[in-house]
């Protein structure tokens, strides 16, 4: 069956997403949909914004059949979060997306939803919960379990059996050292060294990696 997938999100993170999905050729690419009315009627390289997540039943008479979120997150996965069940809710199959220039080891898991942006590496024993992102570059090493929802930015450098709990953020150029573990929802701040477990909710930056301050829930 082909795939016709919706893009729930726009911005500057569904742009790498439809260049991902066309250069590998996982579905063909049905429309955006995006929360904010004035994004309605715009082009995002070649892809029509359509309107609103109301359109999603729509969309799927019309013949989509899976769907990816668009949007990126930043210290908040509260909204990818929302959109990916929001496409469950309408009955649509997660499309899992990974660039052609992306590794993932065969004995490698990466959940429904997953996107593996350019460059990036998912190496052997690596476990990816649902709707996870592993940004251009980033490198999740053997052995790592990511939760739900965690978004792995560009160039961040998980080394061995590092557990990242759902919806947590690892910021541009994190490293964080083998073995550890980052909470539920922390963020690790661009650039930090992480060389201590991060407790659930808190913010971490510099180098190491210190405790600044809780995650507004």
């Amino acid at each position: 069956m082909v795939k016709v997938c919706v893009i729930l999100g726009g911005g500057g993170h569904s742009r790498v997403l439809i260049e991902c999905i066309q250069a590998s050729g996982c579905a063909q690419i049905a429309g955006i949909l995006d929360a904010e009315p004035a994004s309605w009627g715009q082009i995002i390289q070649d892809i029509p914004v359509l309107g609103g997540d109301d359109l999603l039943s729509e969309m799927l008479i019309r013949g989509s059949n899976c769907f990816t979120v668009g949007k990126g997150s930043v210290g908040d996965a509260d909204p990818r979060r929302r959109l990916y069940e929001l496409g469950l809710k309408n009955g649509l199959e997660p499309l899992t997306v990974i660039h052609p220039s992306a590794y993932c080891s065969t004995w490698a898991k990466v959940g429904p939803g997953g996107q593996l942006f350019p460059g990036s590496i998912v190496n052997a024993g690596a476990g990816l919960g649902c709707n996870v992102i592993v940004n251009s570059g980033a490198i999740v090493e053997h052995d790592c379990k990511i939760g739900d929802h965690v978004h792995i930015a560009t160039g961040a450098k998980l080394a061995g059996a590092v557990h990242v709990e759902a919806g947590a953020h690892i910021g541009i150029g994190a490293t964080v050292r083998q073995g550890i573990t980052i909470g539920e929802c922390a963020i690790v701040g661009a650039g930090a060294v992480v060389v201590e477990n991060v407790p659930s909710a808190v913010v971490v930056f510099g180098v190491p990696a210190r405790q600044h301050q809780k995650v507004a829930m």
